[in-house]
């Protein structure tokens, strides 16, 4: 049995979204680890007292505004490296999956991914090249260290052109991307295929609400449990294989366009992972902890 530190953030740890969904599947999670007799505490990411040594396993589950204290967060990960604090997922990974560039790593590797114009910091957003480069009639941008859609826009050239430079004085904040947006994901959802151990756990498929783009279940968007289509996994399951081997969970989000999977995320960090649509899932769950941490843990 194991001590485990459940990674977390200060408004979850606060009980802030009590009336909601969005923390029940860190408590579910929790009751089972605890039922099967592990030692389990919620353990805030940005705490500076808090005592990492003292756990067998640190679990990085919920730490949802990394993305706002994102050089906070990478010092958090500096301090546990340099104390060998081993992490799941594995501190380095979690650190370059924090930044959506990695999509650019993946397709230079021969993943496909929604096409991505790179929008570096300190540029201009110049909508009428962006629109051409990605040849496209309608735009979604969004940054890229983000979650939950935060500052993420689905425009057409018009109101590009109209909120340039609103865009503009954004990325003199950080680096952004811009992806054509693609109506496969109002007509069709996008789909989630998820990962325990390195092994393929369930998937769900998820839709936004009627004139919505983002398909987030705290936005108001629709999950339904559905078996992986076999094309798809296949192509998930060659992306688990070749960039998250050596993770306890990963969430890989994507849509089907003409016939082919197109990824829009690899999730290592803090993904939702749906646990409670499929049958058996908490107990992979526990399963990919006991995988994973035997190669450090004596």
């Amino acid at each position: 049995m194991f001590t485990i530190a459940l990674v977390t953030c200060e408004s979850l740890a606060q009980a802030q979204y009590a009336a909601s969904n969005i923390d029940d599947e860190d408590s579910l999670l929790m009751s089972y680890l605890r039922e099967q007799g592990h030692y389990v505490d919620y353990q805030i990411w940005s705490n500076p007292a808090v005592n990492w040594r003292s756990y067998d396993v640190v679990l990085l589950k919920s730490p949802w505004d990394y993305f706002d204290r994102v050089q906070e967060f990478y010092a958090w990960l500096e301090r546990l490296e340099q104390e060998d604090i081993r992490m799941l997922n594995p501190i380095a990974t979690v650190r370059w999956n924090a930044d959506k560039q990695y999509l650019l790593d993946l397709e230079r590797q021969g993943v496909r991914i929604v096409p991505t114009h790179w929008l570096p910091r300190g540029t201009s957003f110049v909508a009428e090249t962006i629109f051409e480069a990605l040849r496209t009639d309608r735009l979604v941008v969004k940054p890229a260290v983000s979650g939950g859609a935060k500052n993420t826009f689905d425009m057409s050239l018009t109101e590009a052109q109209r909120r340039a430079s609103e865009l503009t004085n954004l990325l003199q904040t950080g680096n952004f991307l811009a992806q054509p947006f693609l109506p496969q994901i109002q007509s069709q959802g996008e789909w989630s295929l998820i990962y325990l151990g390195g092994q393929y756990s369930h998937c769900v498929l998820k839709t936004p609400k009627s004139g919505d783009f983002r398909v987030q279940h705290y936005l108001g968007g629709g999950i339904e449990s559905r078996e992986a289509p076999t094309h798809l996994r296949h192509i998930a399951d060659d992306i688990v294989q070749r960039f998250a081997t050596d993770c306890l969970y990963a969430r890989v989000d994507g849509v089907e366009a003409n016939g082919e999977f197109l990824l829009m995320e690899l999730e290592l960090i803090e993904p939702f992972l749906y646990l409670d649509t499929a049958q058996g899932s908490f107990a992979r769950y526990e399963a990919g902890i006991k995988k994973v941490a035997a190669r450090f843990v004596a």
